[in-house]
């Protein structure tokens, strides 16, 4: 009989400390029950070659599960981490497939896609619901025959990838509304994996809250950080809609505000949601303002335009789980002006629209792989 491991207690992304502007989970915890339940799970699926289907709302440490089934599947092949949501329709074909020298304009020099990247190992897509219809048929074809075709040639090249894609939108909806393949969703969900957000496994959360504790607490100097018995029940109370990322910005804000090595109720800084966090009252446009006239004055009001710019669309791309057209249509601007912010505010890679370069693609979590990409 299978037995669950009592070792594995957090897990982390390994460049953690670069993705400061992402809106991924960078730890993720096993001690609520219904963790050690999953992790139980992923521990049965991790050695086969099933592909997997995770659900998940944003935050809840999709490519950490992602890359935690790589570690244990026994592959010696590279883990590649790519986004779907963050390339154009006419882009994304040629990175997932790869294409020939003048396959198309800028074609320069042949290069290998993801698949080929990722061959002997792990493929992780993220989401995949936002993959166009036409380019779904392709991937389900890459899944049954396992070659790819690179654009601008003939030759299959034979690859052995194991996929994990990921999603936080319910694909059997959009199955049902004509938006992705059924024969697709079939072949991805072989083995499928369901994360609950935090407020559904709140035995994780101060587990989570003394990560960020240790690993903040070291950056800005403190040691021996306490948290209040009323900072703690707030912490436990709070729905967290934002799930782990969100809870590592409040710890982030707390260690900053905290006096004396003690993070109290009020240094946390919750919104309204939390009983008894907030003491904004009024409409909705009310407590917006009182929040500013707040920021006003305890920030450097120079830098505030900035600073409200930057949260404004951060929290309006996590919101979109990372898509940039359902971003742009929320705050009423261009994709071109969203895409300008989201490359200043180190959102995306400062490289061109649509251009293949290889920042954009470790912008969206490309790993390093022996194949040229970096």
């Amino acid at each position: 009989m299978h037995q669950p491991s009592n070792l594995v207690k957090l897990l982390t992304l390994p460049n953690a400390a670069e993705l400061t502007t992402s809106i991924r989970a960078k730890a993720m915890t096993f001690h609520d029950q219904r963790s050690r339940d999953l992790l139980s799970y992923l521990e049965r699926v991790a050695p086969t070659d099933a592909n997997i289907l995770m659900i998940g709302e944003t935050g809840t440490g999709k490519e950490l599960v992602a890359r935690f089934l790589h570690d244990q599947s026994g592959r010696t092949g590279p883990f590649v981490a790519v986004n779907c949501g963050a390339f154009t329709e006419s882009l994304i074909e040629a990175e997932l497939f790869g294409h020939e020298s003048g396959a198309f304009t800028g074609a320069q020099h042949a290069r290998a896609g993801w698949f080929e990247a990722a061959s002997g190992g792990t493929l992780f897509l993220d989401e995949i619901g936002d993959m166009p219809l036409p380019l779904q048929g392709k991937l389900l074809r890459v899944l049954q025959e396992h070659c790819v075709v690179r654009i601008g040639s003939r030759k299959a090249i034979r690859v052995d990838v194991r996929l994990v894609a990921a999603t936080n939108v319910n694909l059997e909806r959009a199955v049902e509304n004509g938006l992705f393949r059924r024969d697709l969703f079939y072949r991805l969900d072989v083995a499928p994996v369901k994360l609950p957000p935090l407020r559904e496994r709140r035995g994780d959360i101060l587990p989570l809250a003394d990560h960020f504790i240790t690993q903040y607490g070291q950056k800005l100097h403190l040691s021996d950080v306490t948290i209040t018995p009323e900072a703690e029940r707030q912490l436990l109370t709070y729905d967290w809609p934002g799930n782990i990322r969100e809870l590592e910005n409040v710890i982030h804000f707390a260690l900053i505000m905290s006096q004396n090595q003690r993070i109290e109720a009020h240094d946390l800084r919750l919104p309204s949601q939390a009983a008894g966090a907030c003491h904004y009252g009024g409409s909705t446009n009310e407590r917006f303002i009182a929040v500013l006239h707040d920021m006003f004055a305890q920030e450097d009001s120079e830098a505030l335009y900035e600073r409200v710019e930057r949260l404004l669309v951060t929290a309006a791309f996590a919101h979109c789980g990372s898509n940039q057209v359902r971003t742009a249509k929320h705050l009423g601007i261009s994709r071109n002006i969203l895409r300008a912010q989201l490359k200043r505010f180190g959102l995306l890679g400062s490289s061109a629209e649509g251009a293949d370069s290889d920042e954009e693609l470790k912008s969206v979590g490309m790993t390093i792989d022996p194949l040229g990409y970096s």
